[in-house]
């Protein structure tokens, strides 16, 4: 990253993971940061920022005034969340970062798709129910919200270009979603482990550190545009993955035991009981997009298994608190080794 003068930067939300990482590197760049955020998740992080205090769905009024040389948005659901905050900072939030997702995308065709495939679309656009069959479609309105609004001749436009990251899965300290953390305490633990097939599902996942170094270049304006952050490279599949998780942390006794999606679907296993699991989901191409945009314009990644490692350590040390139930309990684990395996 190149050396910068400190800059004033916008961060909404910024207390929590991906956010939370931003916000680490901006304080340690010595940029003058800014968070906008409701003050219930981790108040008391960063201590040396401003925080003004709101809620982006019904109150903007604390960001009324104020400038700043780049906003960062990584807690953006809604496209209406999107109108409503350039509305409220019109062109004094400066460079706008968008974070969006691979699941933005329609359903891929093939493996190694670049940023301008096809964006998912909702039958209807108006809802605002999140779920696994909605979420992609409401990241892809909120890139077209970024778009319209902090693009040429938007409310937002502050005459420098908006960007747009797309990362998959990601990774790393204080993951709340607890997925990929899952399977690093699983192989820790040790014993017969369900590995679920197809073994050669493409997987892909970025550490937040990684995302939170790119993101920040962004706000910088070392680059911009539209941008996906993941690695490895393809091909790399679920089963390397597990591989190396089992092989970084494993206990001496780790054995991955690999069982078909079929079984495990007719057995009322569901995606969430063995997290990042695919299966046989005709959207699983989406974990196998080229990032070459992105690595031309600065993007590093750490080795995957220096995640894992530093995953591990971190879940000793200080445990994070899990936003939902996440995994197999070993006794139905158990259970379905026996009957499948």
């Amino acid at each position: 990253m190149c050396q910068h003068s400190p800059m004033k930067i916008l961060v909404i939300g910024g207390t929590q993971f991906i956010g939370r990482a931003i916000v680490e590197l901006l304080v340690a760049n010595g940029d003058e940061v800014t968070l906008f955020h409701r003050g219930r998740t981790n108040p008391d992080l960063f201590p040396s920022a401003e925080h003004l205090l709101g809620d982006r769905n019904v109150d903007l009024s604390a960001l009324m005034s104020g400038e700043w040389d780049a906003t960062i948005d990584p807690s953006a659901y809604f496209p209406r969340q999107v109108h409503s905050l350039a509305e409220a900072l019109g062109k004094r939030g400066g460079r706008y970062v968008h974070i969006s997702s691979v699941s933005a995308y329609a359903t891929l065709t093939a493996p190694g798709a670049n940023e301008d495939a096809a964006l998912a679309q909702l039958e209807d656009p108006t809802t605002e129910v999140v779920t696994a069959s909605t979420y992609g479609g409401l990241k892809a309105l909120c890139e077209v919200a970024t778009n319209e609004e902090f693009g040429p001749g938007g409310r937002g436009w502050s005459g420098q270009p908006a960007s747009i990251v797309r990362p998959t899965y990601v990774a790393g300290p204080y993951d709340h979603t607890g997925r990929f953390t899952w399977w690093v305490q699983r192989a820790a633990r040790g014993g017969r482990i369900l590995a679920p097939g197809p073994r050669d599902n493409p997987f892909q996942s970025i550490d937040v550190r990684d995302v939170a170094q790119f993101v920040v270049s962004l706000a910088y304006g070392e680059a911009g545009g539209t941008f996906h952050v993941s690695g490895p490279v393809p091909p790399f599949t679920f089963e390397d993955f597990l591989t190396t998780v089992v092989a970084e942390v494993g206990a001496p006794d780790a054995e991955l035991v690999w069982v078909d999606a079929p079984r495990l679907n007719a057995a009322d296993v569901a995606p969430g009981d063995l997290p990042l699991w695919e299966g046989l989901d005709e959207d699983r191409l989406v974990l196998s997009v080229d990032s070459s945009r992105a690595f031309g314009a600065g993007l590093t990644l750490r080795p995957l298994r220096e995640t894992i490692r530093d995953v591990y350590e971190h879940e000793e040390r200080t445990p994070t608190a899990i936003r939902q139930s996440v995994g197999l309990s070993p006794s139905r684990e158990s259970q379905l080794l026996a009957e499948l395996a």
